[in-house]
């Protein structure tokens, strides 16, 4: 197979983390007898300091050419302490997004047994958790129209959501559904919100079409509680961008740290594959960072874009065999792990390759 790969590595830790996806998809490569050739890009901070722009044109033509997007992390300290800055790493992905119409983000919560003394909720409530999360991408506030008075003193974000936008997603999380355990929970805010009114009621009508599977309809508010009351009650999960932001945040925290989850943003084209963590400038450059949630979104890669599950099933356990040895970087030890086994992002990384050519 041969198929070509655009790496954009973004800003703060995305520049460490994806050489090691990336050295995972080579290996992969180099097992299996496929042929993937790497372009990179620029993107987000990284991008605005050479070109001014957060998506520059040649980037946005690269990713239409490629065959995946192996994409790091945006953002940097500055944005942050100055909401006023008109131009912001987060466009560039939000526009990517918009402009391959990368409609449905994939996370999920694979929960590695070797882990579950590293998440801050019990080991017993966790442990044979498996969610697949659904989360619409180009709707919602991040897109709705934005207003701010001229006394800068009042501030409107429009919720908007069309039929279309709904279906498109809920198709993919009910054919998704019916390839595991035939449930699906539809998280919305249908008591408060007219824009989770036709949500609701979209997905109902959708539901209508896959009569095999049982579908659930449950308010943000109590979907969050329950996240972390009983984790197991979940299967798929199908939300809207903001609930689906934050739940999957929260839901990190079932597999131990942000820096275990990958995800994969997929439309009708191209996908575009990411760790969920941030650029943590705080420890970029510091040979901190754990690149497994890379490596894992270079597995949803080679499943999702490419069908190769035997590939992307060999990656993930080279992953749960470095977990099963006891090596762990910081983010994920505990106080049973021993001070020779934890490992920086480097050496972690070559660990994970180790074991793929074996």
């Amino acid at each position: 197979m041969k198929k070509n790969i655009l790496v954009i590595p973004g800003d703060g830790i995305g520049q460490e983390v994806t050489q090691w996806g990336k050295a995972a998809l080579a290996q992969i490569a180099k097992n299996y007898g496929h042929e993937f050739t790497f372009d990179e890009a620029l993107m987000g901070h990284a991008a605005i300091e050479v070109t001014g722009n957060p998506l520059p044109e040649e980037t946005l033509e690269k990713a239409r050419k490629s065959d995946a997007i192996l994409f790091g992390a945006i953002g940097h300290a500055m944005y942050d302490n100055d909401p006023s800055l008109k131009v912001r790493p987060e466009q560039g992905l939000l526009k990517i997004r918009k402009e391959l119409g990368l409609y449905a983000n994939l996370r999920p919560i694979l929960l590695f047994d070797e882990l579950l003394e590293a998440s801050s909720i019990k080991a017993h409530i966790l442990k044979g958790t498996d969610i697949l999360f659904f989360r619409e991408l180009t709707g919602d506030v991040y897109f709705g129209e934005k207003k701010r008075s001229e006394d800068r003193n009042t501030a409107s974000d429009l919720m908007i959501y069309h039929r279309y936008e709904v279906e498109r997603i809920a198709h993919k999380a009910f054919q998704a559904a019916q390839q595991r355990s035939k449930r699906l929970c539809s998280v919305d805010k249908a008591n408060v919100l007219e824009s989770s009114r036709l949500w609701r009621e979209t997905v109902q009508e959708i539901a209508k079409q896959y009569p095999d599977v049982e579908t659930e309809h449950m308010f943000i508010d109590n979907a969050a509680m329950q996240l972390i009351k009983n984790p197991k009650k979940f299967d798929v999960v199908l939300t809207a961008n903001l609930f689906g932001d934050i739940l999957t945040d929260e839901a990190s925290q079932i597999a131990g740290s942000m820096g275990m989850l990958a995800s994969a943003s997929v439309g009708d084209g191209v996908g575009f594959y990411e760790p969920i963590h941030g650029s943590a400038h705080d420890i970029a450059g510091k040979n901190l960072a754990n690149p497994l949630a890379s490596i894992l979104s270079a597995a949803l890669m080679l499943e999702i874009s490419f069908g190769l599950p035997e590939e992307a099933k060999a990656l993930v356990s080279a992953v749960d065999q470095a977990l099963k040895d006891g090596y762990r970087t910081g983010d994920i030890a505990d106080q049973n792990t021993e001070a020779s086994k934890i490992l920086g992002t480097q050496e972690m990384g070559q660990l994970v390759l180790k074991y793929l050519a074996q």
